[in-house]
């Protein structure tokens, strides 16, 4: 007895060490990367820039003072497939952490049984000797984490969790952009659609003024049939504008988790969505802060710095711990009895002495793997930065040809006006009223598009950015998606 209580004694004082046994391989710091102190395409394009703006950046899409449009991003937010996933994916990474705790401890059991035994008699049947055992017992078994092997299986594995959050926050940004973008090139085929059809009513008009005057003999047939061809050819671009529409409809359903064709809100004509010039860019350093893609690719740099320790630490021995406490006896009243007592204590360790070289391959393997994370997270960063230029660059340029447009369609709807009136007078032949009438229905449709492509280069730069989600707000947890057999 003196010889256990020496035992217990003695694995009570190294338990300690073994907890704070140390840790192999390399300690995870965040890369230092150098990044512009400004964006070039700012200067260039002459922008005006507002100070970042977090709060603000997180639900960009209110900029466009759209109530229609804000509803659907709340829609998709919540009914999203993908987001859904993300969401998933994020709880089986949590789950697995969870696991890589649990594995910190030691694990404990019990147990109870009992037995008959009947021994072989000397006379007939029926003779023999009959026995009971009666037995119940704890068990418990530990591994000490002498070189820190499952603390760095910890440390990937929540660095893993981490990077999954960042990924559903990175699925949210790319939805809601999307959601907008989409929305934009709604209205932009249902104002392409409105501004074809009054062109239509005005051909038509046209048409039949034309031949009022070919029969009347002030001119030939010819100016006829050149009206009829400028009334079908505009009549001819309603079929593609009408499958665009429908299908950037669909495209919208899919996001906001419906089936197609019952997005029924958008059947009606309405305006393209605008905000202000000003867009609150902040600095390079800012961005590489909230973009969720960078916060992953770096969480998933830390995680594989991670399982290099880990591979490293299965080069080293390993230290197993067991015990079982138990009580055994012929009768259930004996059972409490001192002379009923068991118990078995064990120390067991394990050395790899030649593998061929197995677990150092392992190491050098996780090493090239640390490599490559470290190589696409600079990579996701120089993206980012590209993205942003891109966007800035795309965003100034459109609103300067906006412009243009804008007076190039007062002036085409002028020359519409003069060459009518000027045809009607016999001053001009029929060949100018068309060239202007398909002239400025060009533009209005070209202005129209300028007009969704401001709109859109603005969600882009958002995207870009970042923008939609919060530092301060908890990281959404979009619901469950439904088992096989449940009810919706």
């Amino acid at each position: 007895m003196s010889m256990t209580l020496n035992f217990i004694r003695t694995i009570a004082i190294l338990l300690p060490a073994l907890l704070a046994g140390c840790v192999v391989g390399p300690d995870y710091r965040t890369p230092d990367l150098s990044v512009p102190p400004a964006w070039h395409a700012e200067t260039n394009a002459g922008l005006k820039r507002a100070p970042l703006d977090t709060a603000q950046l997180a639900q960009w899409w209110q900029l466009l003072d759209d109530p229609l449009l804000s509803r659907l991003v709340q829609e998709a937010a919540a009914n999203n497939l993908d987001l859904k996933l993300a969401g998933a994916r994020l709880r089986e990474s949590r789950a697995r952490r969870g696991l890589s705790v649990s594995d910190q401890y030691p694990t404990l059991g019990a147990g109870a049984g009992a037995q008959r035994n009947r021994s072989s008699g000397e006379m007939g049947a029926g003779g023999g000797r009959v026995s009971n055992v009666f037995s119940a017992q704890f068990d418990a078994s530990w591994e000490p984490d002498l070189f820190g092997g499952k603390r760095r299986a910890l440390e990937a594995a929540s660095a893993t969790a981490e990077a999954a959050e960042e990924n559903l926050r990175d699925v949210q940004v790319s939805l809601l952009a999307e959601v907008v973008l989409n929305y934009i090139d709604i209205r932009s085929s249902q104002g392409q659609i409105d501004i074809t059809r009054a062109t239509i009513t005005s051909l038509t008009d046209t048409l039949q003024i034309t031949g009022w005057r070919v029969q009347a003999g002030l001119v030939s047939q010819l100016d006829l049939e050149q009206a009829r061809l400028n009334l079908e050819q505009t009549r001819a671009q309603l079929p593609a504008l009408a499958s665009s529409l429908e299908q950037s409809r669909n495209n919208l359903a899919l996001l906001l988790g419906r089936d197609p064709g019952t997005l029924t809100e958008l059947q009606s004509l309405g305006p393209i969505p605008t905000a202000s010039a000003q867009v609150a860019i902040g600095v390079p350093a800012e961005t590489l802060r909230q973009r969720p893609d960078i916060r992953q690719a770096e969480r998933q740099l830390a995680a594989a710095t991670a399982q290099v320790g880990q591979a490293e630490a299965d080069r080293y021995p390993s230290l197993s711990l067991s015990g079982t406490l138990g009580l055994q006896a012929s009768s259930l009243g004996n059972l409490l009895q001192p002379g009923a007592y068991l118990y078995t204590l064990a120390a067991n360790t394990a050395v790899t002495i030649f593998d061929g070289g197995r677990l150092k391959q392992k190491v050098e393997i996780q090493n090239a793997l640390q490599e490559q994370a470290l190589i696409s997270y600079q990579s996701v960063v120089k993206s980012a930065l590209r993205d942003v230029e891109n966007a800035l660059a795309a965003y100034a340029g459109e609103q300067n040809r906006r412009r243009s447009l804008q007076d190039a369609v007062q002036a085409a709807k002028r020359a519409v006006d003069l060459a009518t009136s000027q045809y009607a007078a016999g001053l001009i032949d029929f060949q100018s009223v068309l060239d202007s009438q398909r002239s400025l229905l060009s533009l209005q449709n070209q202005l129209i598009q300028s007009e969704a492509s401001v709109t859109s280069d603005l969600a882009r730069l958002y995207k870009a950015l970042g923008g939609g989600w919060s530092h301060d707000a908890p990281i959404i947890n979009p619901p469950k998606g439904n088992s096989p057999g449940e009810q919706s």
